[in-house]
């Protein structure tokens, strides 16, 4: 039996595992990140993306400026305490309102955290990008995708041509002192040590101000396939694995994303799954509250086993 069909009678039921155990879920604890996906739409077609970004992938649609400050509104018309906007895609910076988006957040005061390849659609932003920095002083990061250390398995992910101008614009991040990290991948038999080790020797060759040994500065992402053989998680998990649900990245963020043809943007538990019907929260973050019932199986290899979180 293939591992497809192993789990295909998994994560079928919301309250329950196939083992008829109760269903671990998490509670919001806080809103402490919300995140705007800007749209799948993306420069490069990454080989194991979790959301399928691709130069035609349009599934996700650009949201507006507009659509980005109702909720902006929200959080201050209620007094929502958020610490950090999170911009991701796709790559953000094709967005055709991404100037407009990040200004207003800043001008807000948040700390905003944007995700990207630093290729072209990012470096055609320069003059924007350092007044940005300048005028709102350690609000803004950008997390910069680097998927390994060496150029041959980094392209092996992104395609060819893709390593060079992500050192260029990475380089340009360090050189004009922003604030960066870099996200980095463990699908090769490395294991943690080396590969920081690894990513510490290119920082340095590259004169790149991100400290390897920092998880907080170069993150390491489980890689993800959903037909791999993935337990379940029930509430007896949390002990046995002695893992807080607290600690689970849908325990204090959100994500709000437009579908292709709707009317209105939703607001969806978690990052990686933009697309299960049983993960929309619904239009407005008053909604987006209730338990999230963990029936998917990147909960558990990316959040419970893999202890990931896409915030800072």
């Amino acid at each position: 039996m293939d591992n497809l069909n192993k789990n295909i009678n998994k994560f079928c039921d919301q309250n329950l595992t196939l083992e008829g155990k109760d269903r671990a879920h998490v509670l919001l604890k806080s809103l402490e990140t919300l995140w705007f996906n800007t749209g799948t739409l993306c420069n490069l077609e990454c080989i194991n993306c979790y959301i399928e970004s691709s130069p035609k992938n349009d599934a996700l649609v650009y949201i507006s400026h507009e659509e980005v400050l109702s909720y902006l509104n929200e959080i201050n018309e209620n007094d929502i305490i958020v610490r950090e906007i999170g911009l991701t895609g796709g790559e953000p910076f094709m967005n055709p309102d991404i100037l407009k988006i990040i200004e207003s957040v800043l001008k807000r005061d948040f700390k905003l955290l944007i995700l990207t390849n630093a290729m072209k659609p990012m470096m055609r932003h320069k003059k924007k990008l350092i007044e940005f920095n300048k005028n709102y002083p350690n609000l803004l990061s950008l997390r910069v995708s680097t998927d390994h250390y060496t150029k041959k398995i980094h392209q092996k992910e992104r395609g060819d041509g893709s390593w060079d101008p992500m050192v260029l614009g990475l380089s340009w991040l360090s050189d004009n002192n922003f604030n960066i990290h870099v996200a980095g991948r463990t699908f090769m038999l490395e294991d943690e040590r080396m590969l920081r080790e690894g990513y510490a020797d290119l920082f340095g060759i590259l004169n790149i101000k991100v400290d390897a040994k920092d998880p907080c500065s170069l993150l390491l992402f489980p890689e993800m396939d959903v037909k791999e053989d993935v337990a379940e998680i029930t509430t007896e998990c949390w002990g046995i694995l002695n893992v807080n649900p607290d600690d689970m990245m849908c325990a204090t963020s959100r994500m709000i994303v437009k579908h292709k043809d709707a009317k209105h943007p939703v607001i969806m538990a978690c990052t990686l799954l933009a697309f299960d019907q049983q993960f929309n929260m619904g239009t407005n973050l008053s909604t987006s509250k209730r338990k999230v019932y963990l029936n998917h199986p990147f909960c558990s290899t990316f959040c419970v086993l893999g202890g990931a979180s896409c915030s800072n």
